[in-house]
């Protein structure tokens, strides 16, 4: 399979170019190979580590959340320089996806998450770069059934303020690090926020507010997406892909 057809149906699936970001997300293909494909890997970052996996196992398309200029722009030395290295030595392409992958309605990070919790009446919400990029749903059972779901989805327990009613109804998902915004989640009426990491003040400030707040981790948070995006192209593309799993525990 051919490099630009992948990417060409990438770009489109998920919008990219309508989609605004920070500007370090640089969204789409960010280094390209020969041109040809013949196996995927999917992760959250474009790490160091991560690209040594990746061509170890013989990947030659890195799908990732997190590209490799997340940092900004910075000298092609250290790290930075083994990384470009190593992936143009090995044929890697590089395919970056954040707040478009994020806010899919199908492979997102937030749908495949609500999803898996069971919620029901999902509608976007929680604008950021001129897009809804969270998602709100509806599901009822008490915040501990909650908690023992996102234990066994995650594969750790999740961390909670439990300032909101223990019999959840209304829950809002933005996943990555967007526990810093639990006063405009509370706004929009929800009473459970389930999302990666945040500051310490969040603590006391769900409490505060009587929201019930859920920190999942950024990482594990942010791992459906990648996923369900290279089980999408293999289903379209009928190449294999692997996952390539490098947890921060953040």
């Amino acid at each position: 399979m051919t490099l630009p057809a992948i990417v060409e149906h990438l770009d489109a699936f998920l919008r990219t170019a309508e989609i605004s970001d920070w500007p370090g997300a640089l969204n789409g293909l960010q280094l390209e190979n020969d041109g040809t494909v013949s196996r995927i890997g999917a992760a959250v970052d474009a790490t160091l580590p991560v690209i040594e996996k990746a061509v170890f196992r013989g990947v030659d398309l890195l799908l990732v959340h997190h590209g490799l200029f997340w940092g900004g722009v910075q000298p092609y030395r250290g790290a930075h320089r083994q990384k470009l290295k190593l992936a143009l030595e090995n044929n890697l392409a590089i395919y970056s996806s954040h707040l478009p992958l994020d806010l899919h309605p199908e492979v997102g990070n937030n749908a495949q998450l609500a999803r898996r919790l069971g919620l029901t009446n999902l509608t976007p919400f929680f604008p950021e770069k001129g897009a809804l990029i969270g998602l709100r749903g509806e599901l009822s059972l008490p915040r501990q059934e909650l908690a023992a779901r996102l234990e066994t989805i995650l594969g750790h327990p999740p961390h909670l303020a439990p300032g909101g009613p223990e019999q959840i109804r209304f829950i809002g998902i933005v996943t990555g690090g967007a526990g810093a915004e639990v006063a405009r989640v509370a706004a929009d009426g929800v009473d459970t926020f389930i999302t990666g990491e945040g500051p310490h003040h969040s603590y006391g400030l769900a409490e505060e507010l009587g929201i019930n707040l859920f920190y999942g981790g950024h990482y594990a948070t942010e791992t459906f997406g990648v996923v369900a995006l290279a089980s999408h192209l293999t289903d379209r593309f009928g190449l294999p892909w692997q996952w390539i799993d490098h947890p921060s525990g953040l």
